[in-house]
């Protein structure tokens, strides 16, 4: 069996009479003290609160971005916090839920009941299969699940259940199921399956700085259409109508807490191809995981401190002035500011903190462009360089008067990009997934350096396609084509 590792939010959570397995305090772990970077280990996420951007939340991030198998993941967590994402998956097991109680209930009538699920396992044997399945779809250390008689019982909500919240007599369950747990290996879920060719490209035409302007959209439906997919371009109010298609490009800006996950969660649900994945979004839109991912593979970047309440000075310590802080889950120039003096340093980091236990703190390194080199199924595609905004120091002034000002462009053929720029940019790249990605990187004099992996990648006609032209969006087109030949064959051998 795999080392394990436990993660919870204060020493007193693992009371004197637990038995003595490797505990952590998520502090520890999130500072990377020692051991926490062992290869292999199993990570258990115990923590009190693991809401969006807590510590707890952070334990899994980190874990994922350090190569260990960690549950909850981060998906999980996203997927349980919100009904809309949850009940996504949670209809077929209604279905049983509904014979099950119906049954086994006749004649008590009530109107609610709740289920605690450790591991998957459950204390009321003919419940057992379904806290299996649920367990299957959101593999969560503890939750409660909550039944409620509406015509027929179905689930109402899945709750957080924390270790410090165990009774007495709960206690003997938690540690056999954990202990059955930790003797299962490690499974990877199984997908879906596709039948159709139809794509669907969710877009905002109201978004100000959408990752593709309307000419770029209507040149992938034509390059698509012109290879037999048949494109039709989505926006938020056509989520009910998802499943009526095979595959799902995303080309509105992506975001955690946005119905752009939504989408990209439900697609993968129903077996469709979809670009971005959830995968690639949940590690993309947030810089602390990059930062973790990139270190853990020594892939070079300017240096970098992840700051907590308590340690915000570090970024003077270790880094000095001018220093960069980011927002986790900022995107396109949006949540980075930068501090030239410890006043400025501490004003905006504890702004930052209000929404975010954990930041970033990054050395400021100016160049006059950025390279971006867009990689597709992990090969290089394009190559362009933005330039910064005239008299600042980033890509787009988000306060420039009269609304956001871009700095210049110029795409160049891929083949005459630098060499190291587009290997360093392809390793980034790799680390996330096989999808489609903006890795941005400066040349420096102490050489190439990733500044961070983008999901959802900017392609605006004349942009980012003026040297391919159409080929650029017969690419992306022939990719989908790709992946769903692959689905339609893995569907074709298992039935």
């Amino acid at each position: 069996m795999s080392e394990h590792l436990l993660l919870v939010e204060r020493g007193s959570d693992w009371k004197a009479h637990f038995p003595p397995l490797p505990v952590v305090a998520i502090d520890d772990y999130l500072k990377g003290s020692s051991g926490v970077h062992a290869p292999n280990l199993r990570v258990i996420n115990l923590c009190r609160s693991t809401r969006y951007l807590s510590e707890g939340y952070y334990g899994s991030l980190l874990a994922e971005a350090r190569g260990h198998r960690v549950i909850p993941s981060v998906r999980t967590l996203q997927d349980l916090s919100r009904k809309a994402i949850y009940s996504l998956d949670t209809e077929d097991i209604d279905r049983k839920v509904a014979r099950v109680l119906g049954r086994s209930k006749a004649g008590l009538q009530p109107t609610a009941l709740e289920l605690t699920v450790f591991f998957g396992q459950c204390a009321p044997r003919e419940m057992q299969e379904i806290a299996a399945q649920l367990f299957s779809l959101f593999p969560a250390p503890m939750f409660k699940v909550e039944f409620r008689l509406q015509g027929q019982w179905q689930i109402h909500a899945l709750k957080p259940f924390a270790l410090h919240s165990l009774a007495e007599p709960q206690e003997a369950e938690f540690f056999n199921a954990l202990d059955g747990y930790l003797k299962k290996p490690w499974r990877r879920p199984r997908g879906a399956k596709s039948h159709r060719y139809d794509l669907a490209i969710l877009h905002n035409p109201d978004e100000q700085l959408a990752p593709s302007d309307p000419s770029a959209l209507n040149r992938f439906v034509r390059a698509g259409r012109a290879l037999g997919i048949d494109v039709e371009l989505i926006q938020a109010r056509d989520f009910g109508r998802l499943a009526e298609f095979d595959a799902l490009f995303i080309r509105e800006t992506t975001r955690i807490d946005h119905y752009t996950y939504r989408f990209a969660r439900k697609a993968e649900a129903e077996g469709m191809v979809v670009i971005d994945d959830p995968n690639s979004i949940l590690r993309c839109t947030n810089k602390v995981y990059l930062a973790e991912r990139l270190a853990a593979q020594k892939v070079p970047t300017p240096r970098t401190v992840i700051l907590n309440r308590d340690t915000i000075l570090k970024a003077e310590e270790l880094i000095g002035y001018p220093v960069v802080l980011k927002i986790p889950d900022g995107s396109f120039s949006r949540g980075v500011f930068k501090a030239s003096n410890r006043s400025e340093l501490e004003s905006i980091a504890k702004k930052l903190l209000k929404e975010s236990d954990l930041i970033l703190a990054q050395e400021f390194v100016y160049t006059d462009f950025d390279w971006r080199i867009g990689v597709l199924n992990k090969r290089p595609v394009y190559a362009s360089q933005y330039f910064m905004s005239r008299k600042h120091w980033q890509i787009v002034n988000h306060e420039a008067k009269g609304g956001p000002r871009h700095g210049g462009f110029r795409t160049v053929d891929i083949a005459e990009a630098p060499g190291p720029v587009v290997r360093t940019a392809v390793k980034a790249a790799n680390l996330i997934g096989d999808g489609l990605y903006g890795v941005d990187l400066k040349v420096t004099d102490r050489g190439v350096m990733v500044i961070e992996v983008n999901d959802n990648p900017n392609l605006d006609a004349g942009v980012e396609d003026k040297i391919l032209g159409e080929v650029l969006y017969r690419t992306l087109m022939e990719d989908f084509i790709r992946r769903l030949d692959i689905a339609r064959r893995s569907q074709a051998a298992s039935t």
